[in-house]
């Protein structure tokens, strides 16, 4: 069997499931968004065949089948990393299939580093752009034009009109959402102070290590993509403090809330 012929299998397994509008992926410590999920059914990525299996702690490694907002969505409960020694190709397969599935929106979070001193630990970060410092891409190897063009425009990665929806919502909600550009590196190993500087140079905002494969291959898809970072910890060069995987965890659990209220919000003024 083909890898589109895999994944055409699984696309067709899911689907027989639910009918999904929406997909979101829950980042590092950030399972507490579960609770909001009026759930119909839960998958470990095990009992799927071809699925990869999560090997970070934070990341419980199962789809969740539910309603949120009056829209049916799957939610990834765990996501996978370059850094685990999975391919782009891997990482992005649910991608794929979701798209197989008829799914046309991404709801993305992530936890990350703030490069800027406005963002603190347990705030958030809208990503309106991002910058891939991985040296890799999904996109690498035949394309499928099944799926979409060779050359994907990457001018507006981010949904400009989710873009919109999130600020109205955050400014109702009252929610203090600041909004800056994401870079993705390789991990495990967090940045130096230097990388540090040099992002910051490049004119990154946030730093973590997940996220742009995914998008790189949701545009390919022809997907709406919304993204929001969970800052977990500041890199300060000048005053660097180690970020431990249990704060990381505690400050993604702090701003999750604050997430889930912009998801919901955003698809509360989406058509089914």
């Amino acid at each position: 069997m083909s890898n589109m012929d895999q994944e055409k299998a699984i696309a067709a397994r899911l689907s027989d499931i639910s009918s999904v509008d929406t997909a979101i992926i829950l980042g590092t410590g950030l399972g507490v968004m579960e609770e909001d999920i009026q759930v119909n059914k839960i998958i470990p990525y095990e009992d799927i065949p071809g699925f990869p299996r999560t090997s970070v702690k934070g990341h419980t490694g199962r789809l969740i089948f539910g309603s949120l907002e009056n829209h049916d969505i799957v939610a990834m409960s765990g996501r996978f990393h370059l850094y685990e020694g999975y391919t782009p190709k891997e990482i992005t397969l649910p991608i794929r299939i979701f798209k197989l599935m008829g799914i046309n929106n991404l709801f993305i979070s992530n936890a990350a580093g703030g490069l800027r001193p406005d963002l603190k630990p347990g705030g958030i970060m809208l990503i309106i752009d991002h910058i891939n410092s991985t040296g890799q891409s999904p996109l690498i190897g035949p394309n499928n034009e099944e799926i979409g063009p060779r050359f994907p425009d990457m001018t507006k990665p981010y949904t400009p009109e989710f873009i919109r929806k999130a600020v109205l919502v955050a400014k109702d909600e009252n929610i203090d959402l600041k909004q800056g550009v994401y870079v993705q590196v390789l991990g495990p190993s967090m940045e130096t102070a230097s990388e540090t500087r040099m992002l910051r140079v490049l004119g990154a905002d946030a730093v973590g290590m997940s996220t742009v494969m995914e998008v790189i291959q949701a545009r390919h898809c022809g997907m709406n993509v919304l993204a929001i970072s969970a800052i977990t910890n500041n890199n300060d060069p000048d005053d660097y403090k180690p970020a431990p995987l249990k704060k990381v965890i505690e400050m993604a659990g702090v701003a999750g809330p604050s997430i889930i209220k912009i998801f919901k919000g955003v698809l509360r003024d989406i058509s089914n």
